[in-house]
């Protein structure tokens, strides 16, 4: 989508202006793994206008391969507007022009599975099965098990304004369950199902392999299966690991950056704590930037403190520029 940004804060009908940019959870990933130096392509539908251009030169931009991407010229681009207020608060408001948009129009037809089978990871989200019939009917062809299927990351990305038919639970935990990795927040996971208990989420969800819940400011973990789908299940492998503290600059986009870190360990066959704290510290990214989208820091230094012992990973403040200051130095990052 193409995403307005408030000029100030405040209630929508009181913003006098807003700047143009991208949005979007799955292109935000794209971007952001692309930005971190991994190979990413972006399918979806934009229309044949000029937020259409807009949308793919700025994704191409980040280094993402936007040939998949097609023009359609009966539906226009989807747009949002939203506060700068955190999704979490009442504050918050978001407007979504999105039904009849080109995005609504993917489906089995016009996403064939050849155009991401030859991918590692196929990260997907339930703001696509929001979309439309057609785009849900495409999540379920591609989280269909086959021979040979890419590891189907998806993010549960619950967004309330575009349910409206009450099935937003059963749907997005089906879909859940098919893939190999889930990603999920808890206070979602509390709106959707009832619960942010871990166990209790493990319960609904005992298909994936991996399971990350997301606590907001405080924690993460991920639950993963300690034996193959043919051997006896044992008791999943926990590994939990504290968020570090962050001056929030604009709490929007960090979920599809902490996306983008797990995703970035998960390629490099990092371990389970270092891939959360990969999530952290690209959500750290976002969180202290404007807009939808930040320059992650760059991955020598992402891993330096990735590889901080717990105390002092426990004192890690970090603030508005942390990615991009003169030198790589680690005493750049405040430790309080």
């Amino acid at each position: 989508m193409v995403t307005f940004l408030p000029s100030r804060p405040g209630p929508l009908a009181d913003v006098p202006a807003f700047t143009r940019a991208i949005g979007g959870a799955e292109s935000n990933v794209a971007c952001t793994l692309a930005a971190a130096g991994h190979r990413a392509r972006w399918v979806s539908r934009v229309g044949t206008d000029g937020f259409g251009d807009h949308l793919l030169d700025t994704v191409a931009a980040y280094g993402v391969d936007t040939g998949a991407v097609r023009r359609d010229p009966h539906r226009p681009t989807g747009v949002y507007f939203r506060t700068d207020a955190d999704r979490a608060t009442d504050a918050h408001e978001v407007v979504y022009y999105r039904a009849g948009s080109a995005a609504s129009a993917m489906s089995p037809a016009t996403v064939p599975y050849a155009t991401v089978a030859g991918a590692r990871i196929l990260h997907l989200t339930g703001i696509t099965a929001a979309l439309s019939a057609d785009c849900r009917a495409l999540l379920h062809e591609l989280t269909a098990p086959r021979p040979g299927r890419p590891l189907v990351s998806f993010d549960v990305n619950h967004r309330p304004a575009l349910w409206h038919d009450g099935t937003a639970p059963e749907v997005l935990r089906d879909l859940a369950d098919r893939a190999d990795l889930v990603l999920v927040g808890t206070d979602e996971a509390e709106r959707l199902w009832g619960t942010a208990d871990p166990a209790a989420l493990r319960a609904l969800l005992p298909g994936p392999a991996a399971l990350v819940v997301k606590d907001g400011a405080r924690t993460a973990l991920v639950l993963e299966r300690t034996a193959g789908p043919e051997a006896p299940a044992g008791p999943d492998a926990l590994t939990v690991v504290p968020a570090p503290r962050v001056e929030v600059v604009s709490a929007v986009g960090a979920g599809d950056a902490f996306a983008a870190g797990f995703l970035s360990g998960t390629l490099r066959g990092l371990d389970a704590r270092a891939r959360l704290r990969h999530g952290h510290l690209m959500a750290a990214a976002a969180l202290t930037a404007p807009g939808d989208l930040a320059a992650p820091p760059r991955r020598a230094r992402a891993d330096r403190l990735a590889a901080l012992g717990a105390d002092a990973w426990g004192r890690l403040h970090l603030g508005p520029g942390w990615t991009s200051a003169g030198t790589e130095a680690d005493e750049e990052v405040r430790t309080r």
